[in-house]
């Protein structure tokens, strides 16, 4: 199973540098739209394959893995994060799935900050 969750991420992680480059050159580099294009593919893409996978396509476990954790985990993270919420609301835990998209998006940001500002004051 960690074989096929690793060669997803390779290719998630390859698709993810292919549309950074891509984006690069056509969008410039101004505004971060590689982010929000993988972010939002992701999201799409992630969507589709659960339904998929729950309503008609009968994949293995290892395939499910290959797909979701693997080429999609390697290509955008933030489509889990919207996956898990979408499945929070559709279980009407609403109470949850704000406490769970504010958090993860405040303590997230707060996290890169407190990363920077401890490499800037080990540095200096």
């Amino acid at each position: 199973m960690l074989l096929w969750v690793a060669a997803g991420g390779a290719l998630g992680s390859a698709a993810r540098h292919m549309v950074n480059v891509w984006s690069g050159r056509m969008l410039g580099a101004e505004f971060p739209w590689h982010t929000l294009i993988v972010n939002i593919a992701g999201c799409f893409i992630v969507g589709l394959l659960v339904e998929l996978m729950a309503l008609k396509l009968n994949v293995s476990i290892e395939a499910r893995a290959f797909l979701t954790t693997g080429i999609l985990g390697g290509f955008t993270t933030f489509s889990a994060f919207s996956l898990d919420f979408a499945l929070l609301v559709e279980r009407k835990s609403y109470g949850l799935a704000g406490g769970y998209a504010a958090s993860s998006v405040v303590v997230s940001l707060i996290a890169v900050f407190a990363g920077l500002y401890l490499v800037r004051a080990l540095a200096s």
